[in-house]
């Protein structure tokens, strides 16, 4: 399920950035975020797909939403220029920002590789 953030949950949820100077992610999971506006063409075309990435993906990685007219704070503390523009968390290290319409398969490849394998193995004794 997608949750369309407002920028209070953000920082409550992602990452307080009026308070803090270096990232730091408060999520359990890593995450995608989609910048987005409902004027936006191409944003309309990815909308669905982050809907059915979110069922695929569901229990493993948190998906959110945020509309840039409506939450222009965020837009401008992550140089928010062009939308749709995505920003994958993972649990460690740094976001990284990818922009444009791209398709499923590509955000699908995306996920796997800079979220789910970032994330550490349990190694059991």
């Amino acid at each position: 399920m997608v949750k369309h953030l407002t920028k209070k949950e953000f920082i409550e949820e992602v990452f307080d950035f009026e308070n803090e100077k270096d990232w730091k992610y408060k999520g359990s999971k890593p995450a995608m975020i989609d910048f987005w506006a409902p004027w936006c063409g191409p944003c309309r075309m990815v909308g669905p797909v982050v809907d059915e990435l979110s069922n695929e993906f569901n229990g493993e990685v948190n998906f959110y939403k945020v509309n840039t007219d409506d939450e222009q704070d965020l837009s401008m503390a992550f140089g928010i220029r062009s939308i749709p523009s995505l920003l994958f968390i993972p649990m460690e290290g740094k976001p990284k920002m990818a922009a444009g319409a791209l398709p499923k398969q590509d955000l699908k490849r995306i996920i796997e590789k800079e979220l789910l394998n970032s994330r550490p193995v349990n190694v059991k004794s």
